[in-house]
């Protein structure tokens, strides 16, 4: 599938004090090591398997259902799926993941999107069964929205890979920092978090799905 946008953003949309407030509860929550590929569950990893994931991933998230979360930040999916011409159909929306990197912590290179659509047996990022409703759904977009003040760390650059264009080595750095941003981008598009050098970079991600495209 060919894009003319990649990544479509809201600058500084999320007030300071819902960006402050979704930390807070967060905060307040169990942090678990964030994981990917086929781990799912962080707490029964050996060591072997903890080394070889933080070598592709290393973060703590929380997971977080909560409508007062969702109703703010679903309106920018639906905007920047239309206004980036994507119009994508997304009928679906799994757990918020809230993600705190610390120094040296970073996300390699990733595409959100698996290669088959979600089954009745398949298990969610949070290690839990999925909801019913995901089952033969795949992630189309994903939105982050940036928590955190750009002066409380330094690192931490979203990256995105333009892999069928000239250069596919070349990684397009998302210029927005701003607090309360908004980015959202297609869940197949490749990309990363660069590794924080000082402070502490909060975040939060929800993935929207639906039906594979025809």
């Amino acid at each position: 599938m060919q894009l003319t946008d990649y990544f479509w953003y809201f600058k500084s949309a999320l007030s300071p004090q819902f960006c402050e407030e979704v930390i807070r509860y967060c905060q307040s929550k169990e942090k678990l090591l964030g994981v990917t590929g086929h781990y799912n569950h962080p707490k029964e990893l050996n060591l072997e398997q903890l080394k070889d994931l933080k070598q592709k991933r290393n973060s703590d998230v929380v997971w977080v259902n909560d409508q007062w979360i969702m109703n703010e930040i679903y309106p920018y999916i639906n905007m920047a799926n239309k206004n980036a011409g994507w119009n994508f159909a997304i009928d679906a929306v799994e757990t918020a993941q809230f993600t705190e990197y610390k120094k040296d912590q970073f996300y390699g290179w990733h595409s959100d999107q698996f290669e088959k659509p979600y089954g009745a047996e398949d298990v969610s990022p949070d290690g839990k069964k999925i909801d019913p409703v995901l089952k033969g759904r795949i992630r189309k977009l994903s939105i982050t929205v940036l928590l955190s003040d750009p002066k409380d760390y330094e690192g931490g650059e979203l990256e995105f890979q333009y892999r069928n264009k000239d250069d596919p080595n070349l990684p397009i750095t998302c210029l927005i920092r701003e607090k309360g941003s908004a980015i959202v981008f297609p869940s197949f598009v490749w990309h990363r978090v660069r590794p924080v050098t000082k402070g502490v970079r909060h975040s939060l991600v929800i993935w929207n799905l639906g039906y594979p495209f025809k």
